[in-house]
């Protein structure tokens, strides 16, 4: 069996690599181990990372592994590679963004439903810059394109996976809808700003404005998870 050392470094040079995600089931099949065994492995990687103060840290997006740069050397990268700020999403785009986040997969239909006007430029908007994707079609007539988030949303908020979303609370009615999921993304946007400046030196170039997205519309029924069209 491959010494924790070696594991350690054949993790490693993988992710520099790839400069991308990469499965986790991917880089224990590589290795010859079980999940178990490399996600131990990248938990004791990070945590020396994070000890030691050094210029890389390691994230874990759902069943992904990535590196990036650490966020508070994001000033000296941005200088050395005279690289810029990327453009803030605006207001609309965080309205969207946030009904893909909770209510995924979903169609556009669906979304226009919830913000109840014409949303294709803004879910074009978020498919350019890799904070959505499209993930199949919807079985009802006219096959409409379903939309789901992305690593590189869960990569701008700080979260490793969905499962870490602010729950919203009991939906009993278009109000407490509404207010479940201005206080969401209230919530949100807390992380993602303590997150910003880690995603700027990872070069993902997704920031987002520090405005409230609310949502108006939504319909008593509405829950997280729930597909809609």
């Amino acid at each position: 069996m491959m010494e924790i050392d070696n594991v350690e470094c054949v993790i490693e040079a993988i992710l520099f690599v790839a400069g991308e995600p990469v499965k986790l089931s991917r880089i224990a099949a590589v290795l010859g181990i079980d999940e178990f065994d490399a996600e131990a492995a990248a938990n004791r990687m990070r945590d020396r990372y994070s000890f030691e103060r050094r210029g890389i840290r390691l994230l874990k997006l759902d069943d992904t592994l990535q590196l990036c740069s650490s966020p508070e050397y994001a000033d000296y990268i941005r200088r050395a590679l005279e690289s810029r700020k990327p453009p803030q999403l605006s207001q609309p785009a965080l309205e969207v963004l946030s009904i893909v986040a909770y209510f995924q997969p979903v169609t556009k239909a669906y979304v226009e439903q919830i913000r109840g006007v014409d949303s294709a430029y803004t879910i074009g908007l978020l498919l350019e810059r890799g904070l959505v994707e499209s993930c199949g079609r919807l079985a009802a007539p006219g096959r409409p394109m379903l939309y789901r988030t992305t690593y590189a949303f869960l990569r701008t908020f700080g979260m490793e996976s969905l499962r870490e979303l602010p729950l919203l609370p009991q939906i009993e009615s278009a109000d407490d809808g509404r207010e479940g999921i201005q206080n969401a993304i209230i919530a949100l946007k807390a992380r993602e700003n303590v997150e910003a400046e880690a995603d700027e030196g990872a070069n993902a170039g997704l920031l987002a404005d520090a405005g409230l997205a609310s949502v108006s519309g939504l319909g008593a029924d509405s829950k997280r998870g729930e597909l809609g069209i």
